[in-house]
């Protein structure tokens, strides 16, 4: 099975899909993990360290899809990376999928599996795949952390019960 995470194009994301840990435990497990050239270079992670844990580096979008099983990626891809994903694999992501997507109907009509991890239950079963409370979670720490950064007074940043 081949497993590839592209770079987020997206404006203004940091983030990556997968991290060099959960790729280590993907090879470890009979993975191949192939990461685009430089798609964790905004999240801090170089791409020596998703070497040293077994993937392999691809120069580009297109050699990256090349025969890929599931692609996931943060966030939806335009419809220029859309295009290139191959027909039978699965992208997973945050896909911001609604009825009536032309981009994941585009998807489906030829024959890609999307998986929206925000349309994922909420449910305890589901609690590991859960995007939206952790996502939410590190929001609101960061809203907190602006809004402090902003204030022209000191804030004690103490919670008690």
């Amino acid at each position: 099975m081949k497993v590839a995470v592209p770079r987020e194009t997206a404006p203004g994301e940091q983030r990556v899909a997968l991290v060099p840990d959960s790729v280590g435990r993907l090879v470890r497990s009979g993975v191949s993990v192939w990461i685009e050239r430089g798609a964790g270079a905004d999240a801090h992670f170089t791409d020596d360290a998703y070497e040293a844990v077994g993937a392999v580096l691809a120069k580009d979008v297109a050699t990256l899809y090349t025969d890929a099983d599931v692609i996931t990626r943060v966030q939806r891809p335009t419809a220029e990376e859309a295009d290139l994903v191959p027909a039978g694999a699965v992208l997973v992501g945050m896909l911001q999928s609604a009825a009536g997507d032309e981009l994941v109907e585009r998807l489906a009509a030829r024959g890609v599996r999307p998986l929206a991890l925000e349309r994922v239950p909420r449910i305890t079963r589901a609690q590991s795949m859960d995007v939206l409370s952790s996502q939410a979670t590190v929001a609101g720490y960061k809203a907190v952390l602006i809004g402090a950064s902003s204030l022209p007074k000191f804030l004690p940043m103490l919670i008690t019960a």
